[in-house]
């Protein structure tokens, strides 16, 4: 059963990236999922609710993209449906200063203002605890009729309701496109049309100017008790920085005098989106029972997360992250600066799970160069075919990926794209100590802006803790601002340490390296690891990953061209440990199938039947690793 459902507007976002000027000289943009109810519904989400969205998308790209977002983000999508006429509402918005957030809706006939009664299922609003919309779908005869079908559904069933307010004068035909930004314009048939249905409420929210037009007065006080007259739900009114006053009862003479929740004095980077991630933590406590003052509390808390970062969705709160911030306390008013809470946000909030990885890696490039009769073409050809051997062993299965490179394996990774892989890419210069990046990736990490944001940045670097001073220095500050690249760009980052082409290896090395790039701020989604055949060896490196980042994705361990064999018996160990995920191994897999298939000596059929055995073959033995380990799992 769902705890709650959101009925009404859904939009791609497009965000300007540049901040501080006017919406006409930003030159690049953020791709995000928008409008009121998709973001309340990714929101509650994020908080462990279980939501879904009632609304219309478009039958193309940014339909698609609202769909499998919000199915990343937790989200029940059975009630989205997809408009074959109609295209996906976009919003462009800006950032301009503290006070002016410009933005343009693109929201003509568009496909979520189609939704009508026949889009509500009286079987998914019976699956519900709650319904909750937002005044624009008030705003359209054929849209209201589908709201008001919902409320009164929801009401037969038992169901809470709730109300966000969210009144854009630009949505309700007052003011001009561009416009969008104006948040009050007085209008009688406005408040008119929402007080015929305030009665359907249990719980109303909105800001002071909400409220004004819900209750057709701008004197904030009258205006809610206008509203007290129409309906018994309880009234939150949002006061910006000033928080929020619940009304239950009777409306007082002052908002004062109101219950409220703590608030949190942040720095305010951008409003957009506020009320929305506001909303998501009023739910959150509402809807498991908490008091007023807690469920303020959560709200909030979530409205300053939304304000202090850029985009909507993107800056909204894991349950796990909102812990954090009530137990540690506001470090840094400016809280996107707070680099810690920044990583909880980040690891809380990632797309996607791994319970287990088994991959395939072919992102070699000097290797393949030396294998006689290979070139480049022929190389990429090669990589090809790896991609095709990665599909075929998954066979649709989740928990399998790749390594391949952009250099000498682009068409690889085109070939790869939605084909259910998890997908890492290599930015190191093959062979370079200290560490060089691929030209294609430059010397400050630009050309991480051009990659997928599936892809995983992937980077080798032959380092140990007893290497010079010089040495570790260079290669620490590349890594340091290769994974601040790979973040700025929103993509994961795979960190792979081989100290034993550096120094001698005990059981401590690889725990020492893993330490010391979390002292220095270097977070990775992932680690790659040689293989460790010693039990202890082990243990104190998942230890030390552990202790630092209990929210990482995992281990998974490298092959290093060993045999079948060798890696089976490292396999028996590395399964014992929970954190490692699987294998990343390539060599073994590929590297006699490519001498022949260079020179000719087998077709491709040929070489993709031989790799796709062995590469199964090691998924058997990982398989069987784990399951013989699970009685002594560390």
């Amino acid at each position: 059963m769902l705890d709650v459902i959101t009925i009404g507007r859904s939009s791609v976002d497009l965000y300007g990236a540049q901040v501080g000027g006017r919406l006409e000289d930003m030159g690049s943009f953020n791709k995000y999922i928008g409008g009121s109810p998709t973001n309340i519904a990714a929101g509650t989400a994020r908080l462990g609710l279980k939501s879904g969205l009632i609304t219309r998308v478009g039958d193309e790209h940014m339909g698609r993209f609202i769909r499998e977002q919000l199915q990343r983000e937790g989200v029940d999508v059975r009630g989205v449906t997809t408009d074959p006429e109609r295209l996906t509402a976009l919003v462009l918005l800006g950032i301009r200063d503290q006070e002016q957030f410009p933005l343009i809706f693109y929201r003509e006939n568009c496909a979520d203002m189609a939704l009508c009664e026949a889009d509500i299922d009286a079987a998914l609003i019976a699956d519900t605890r709650c319904v909750t919309v937002t005044g624009t779908h008030l705003s359209h005869e054929k849209t209201e009729a589908a709201v008001l079908k919902a409320l009164k559904l929801a009401r037969k069933n038992g169901a809470k309701t709730a109300l966000d307010i969210d009144f854009r004068p630009n949505l309700w035909g007052l003011t001009g496109h561009g416009d969008g930004e104006n948040r009050f314009i007085a209008s009688d048939a406005v408040t008119a049309k929402l007080q015929s249905t305030l009665h359907l409420f249990d719980l109303i929210v909105g800001t002071e100017e909400e409220f004004h037009i819900a209750g057709g007065t701008t004197d904030t006080i009258k205006a809610l008790r206008n509203v007290r007259a129409v309906c018994n739900a309880v009234l939150v009114c949002k006061r910006g920085p000033m928080g929020a006053s619940a009304f239950v009862d009777t409306i007082p003479d002052s908002l004062d005098d109101g219950l409220s929740g703590p608030g949190f004095p942040i720095e305010v980077f951008n409003v957009l989106g506020a009320g929305d991630g506001f909303m998501s933590g009023l739910l959150k406590g509402w809807l498991t029972d908490q008091d007023w003052q807690t469920s303020l509390k959560y709200a909030n808390a979530c409205g300053a997360f939304a304000v202090s970062r850029h985009g909507c969705t993107p800056a909204y709160p894991s349950w796990e992250e909102l812990q954090y911030f009530f137990d540690k306390g506001i470090q840094n008013k400016a809280l996107r600066k707070d680099k810690a809470l920044e990583q909880i946000h980040w690891s809380t909030n990632r797309a996607g799970d791994w319970p287990e990885m088994k991959v395939f890696a072919f992102d070699h490039r000097v290797q393949l160069e030396e294998v006689p009769g290979a070139t480049p073409k022929k190389i990429g050809a090669f990589k090809e075919l790896c991609v095709e051997v990665t599909r075929q062993v998954a066979n649709k299965r989740n928990g399998f990926g790749l390594l391949c490179d952009g250099r000498l394996g682009q068409d690889g990774l085109f070939q790869a794209v939605d084909q259910n892989l998890w997908i890492g890419r290599p930015v190191e210069l093959p062979g370079s100590r200290p560490l060089e990046f691929e030209p294609e990736i430059g010397l400050d990490c630009g050309g991480l802006s051009e990659w997928p944001l599936a892809h995983v940045v992937k980077v080798l670097c032959f380092y140990h803790p007893d290497d010079t001073d010089e040495i570790r220095s260079q290669q620490e500050a590349s890594i340091l601002r290769l994974f601040e690249a790979s973040r700025r760009n929103r993509l994961e980052f795979l960190l792979e340490p081989i100290p034993s082409k550096a120094g001698l290896v005990d059981d401590d090395t690889n725990a020492r390296i893993i330490q010391r790039f979390y002292d220095l701020g270097v977070y990775p989604d992932w680690w790659k690891l040689e293989p460790m055949q010693n039990h202890t060896a082990w243990q104190n490196t998942c230890d030390a990953i552990t202790r630092n980042d209990p929210h990482t994705r995992g281990i998974v361990v490298l092959g290093l061209g060993a045999s079948q064999a060798t890696l089976s018996q490292s396999f028996a160990v590395a399964a014992q440990f929970p954190l490692v995920k699987g294998f990343a191994v390539g060599r073994t897999i590929f590297a006699e199938p490519a001498k022949a298939w260079m020179l000719g000596s087998i077709t491709d059929a040929e070489a993709v039947e031989t790799m796709a055995k062995k590469f199964s073959q090691l998924c058997d033995i990982w398989d069987a690793a784990r399951a013989n380990a699970k009685g002594v799992i560390a």
